[in-house]
C-alpha cells in the first residue's frame, strides 16, 4: 500500500513495554494501517524514534475570548474576596471582534504547539460585550481547521435571567454557529431558574450543555443534583457537562460517592479546572487554604466521564498558563495526591479518551479508520510523559504536519 504519510517507530499508549514499535500509515487524512515495519511507499515520512505517539490532546473547557488580558486589567487590590469577575467585566467594553481574534489566535497557537487538536471554547455574551467575543472566536474556527477542531459554547457569565438582553444574544449565537449552550447560575438571582431555562433552550436547538457549576468550599445546596434530575427528564444523558464543581472536593466520602453514582446514572460529565480552581478557591482563608480541586479519579472509577482543562489563560481568573494540557494533568495528579501508575493513567485519560467522550467525539484515538490526529512526545510511554511533562515534538492533523519541536541536545565537553 502507498501512504500519504508514514510515521515510523512509534510506541502507542497502553502497550506493553516489550511490545515492538509500530508504523502508522495514513491515507486521505485517516489511519489506514498500524503494524511493525509497514511495507509500501509514502509521499511523506517521519521517524518517532521509539517514542510515544498518541492521539491529539482534547481541550474541553477554555475561554479564548478573554485570554491574555492581564495588561488591561487593574491589579488586584485585596485578597478577600477575589475580584476576577469584576476586573474582567470592567474591560469588556474594550473587546472588539479583531481584538478577540488576535488574542485568541495567540492562545490557540500555544495550544497547538503542545499537541491539542480538539477544543471546546466558551464565549461570553451579554449587553456589555454583545456578540463580539463570540464572533472573534468564531473567526478562528475555519482559519485554524488545519490544526484544530473547535466548537463554541455560548454562555451568560454575568447572569441571564437578571441580565436583560443576554438570552436573546445567546439564542442569536446558537443560530449563527455556537454548538453548545453554557450556564453560570452562581451569578444569577435565580440559580435554578437559569439552569431550567438553559435545558429548555438546549432542547429547542438540539445542542449539548456545558455549565459552570457549584463553585465554593461549602458543599451545601448542590446544583449538580438538579442538573442530574433535568438531564434524565430531558433525555440528555451523555450531552451534559459541568465544570469546576469545587464543592464536591469538600464532601465526605459517602456523600461524594452518592453524587458520583447520581452523575454516572444520569450521564452528567465533569470537567476539573486545576489551575483556576487552585488560584480562586477559598479566598476567605488566610491559612490552611483548601485546595478545592475535585478528585476526578474517584469519579472515573464510578463511571463518570471526566476531563481536565485549562479554563482561563493569562487573565484575572488564571494569571498563568501556556495551553499545555499535560501540565494541567500533572498539576491535578499532584494536588489530589494520585501518583500510582494506574492513577497517572487515569489523569492521562482525562486529557485524551475521556475528554473526547465528554465532547462526544467518537472518532478519537490511534486506530485504523480514525482521523490521523497524531502527536509525538519525547517519552517512551504515557505514564513517563505525564510524570516528566515531556515535550511534544511533532504534530499531525489529519496526516498533515502542524508543528515541530526539536528534542533538547546537551553539549557535553569532550
Amino acid at each position: 500500500m502507498d501512504f500519504d504519510l508514514l510515521l515510523q517507530n512509534a510506541r502507542l499508549p497502553g502497550t506493553a513495554k516489550d511490545a515492538p514499535a509500530v508504523d502508522i500509515g495514513v491515507v486521505g487524512g485517516r489511519i489506514a494501517a498500524i503494524a511493525p515495519a509497514l511495507p509500501g511507499a509514502a509521499k511523506d515520512s517521519a521517524d518517532a524514534g521509539g517514542r510515544l505517539v498518541c492521539a491529539g490532546f482534547v481541550e474541553t473547557h477554555i475561554h479564548l475570548d478573554k485570554s491574555c488580558i492581564l495588561d488591561r486589567c487593574r491589579c488586584e487590590t485585596r485578597r478577600f474576596p477575589h475580584e476576577a469577575m469584576q476586573m474582567v467585566s470592567e474591560v469588556k467594553h474594550s473587546f472588539s471582534v479583531e481584538d478577540v481574534t488576535q488574542r485568541a489566535s495567540g492562545t490557540l497557537e500555544k495550544c497547538i504547539s503542545h499537541g491539542t487538536m480538539r477544543m471546546r471554547t466558551h464565549a461570553e455574551v451579554d449587553p456589555k460585550v454583545g456578540l463580539r467575543g463570540f464572533q472573534g472566536v468564531k473567526a478562528l474556527v475555519d482559519s485554524y481547521a488545519w490544526a484544530m477542531d473547535i466548537e463554541i459554547c455560548v454562555m451568560p457569565q454575568e447572569g441571564m435571567l437578571n441580565n436583560p438582553g443576554t438570552e436573546e444574544l445567546m439564542i442569536e449565537a446558537l443560530k449563527t454557529g455556537a454548538r453548545v449552550i453554557g450556564a453560570a447560575p452562581n451569578f444569577d438571582s435565580d440559580r435554578h431558574g437559569q439552569i431550567r431555562r438553559v435545558f429548555e433552550i438546549a432542547r429547542e436547538f438540539d445542542v449539548d450543555i456545558d455549565m459552570h457549576l457549584d463553585s465554593g468550599h461549602v458543599p451545601d445546596d448542590l446544583d449538580t443534583r438538579l442538573v442530574c434530575e433535568l438531564t434524565e427528564q430531558y433525555g440528555w444523558g451523555g450531552r451534559v457537562a459541568v465544570g469546576h464543581v469545587t464543592k464536591l472536593a469538600h464532601l465526605t466520602l459517602p456523600a461524594f460517592d452518592d453524587i458520583a453514582r447520581r452523575m454516572a446514572d444520569s450521564g452528567v460529565a465533569l470537567t476539573v479546572l486545576p489551575a483556576t480552581d487552585l488560584y480562586l478557591m477559598a479566598r476567605a482563608f488566610d491559612h490552611a487554604v483548601p485546595r478545592g480541586v475535585v478528585d476526578a479519579t474517584r469519579l472515573v472509577a464510578q463511571g463518570v466521564t471526566c476531563s481536565l482543562a485549562s479554563n482561563n489563560i493569562l487573565n484575572p481568573f488564571t494569571p498563568f498558563g501556556d495551553g499545555q494540557l499535560l501540565r494541567q494533568a500533572n498539576m491535578f495528579a499532584n494536588v489530589v495526591q494520585q501518583g500510582a501508575d494506574r492513577e497517572v493513567a487515569a489523569a492521562w485519560g482525562m486529557v485524551t479518551d475521556g475528554a473526547a467522550r465528554l465532547i462526544r467525539n467518537r472518532d478519537y484515538g490511534v486506530a485504523v479508520g480514525n482521523p490521523a490526529d497524531l502527536v509525538v512526545l519525547d517519552a517512551p510511554d504515557e505514564i513517563a510523559a505525564l510524570r516528566q511533562l515531556s515535550p511534544t515534538l511533532m504534530g499531525f492533523k489529519r496526516g498533515r504536519r502542524t508543528f515541530t519541536r526539536q528534542p533538547v541536545e546537551l553539549h557535553k565537553p569532550h
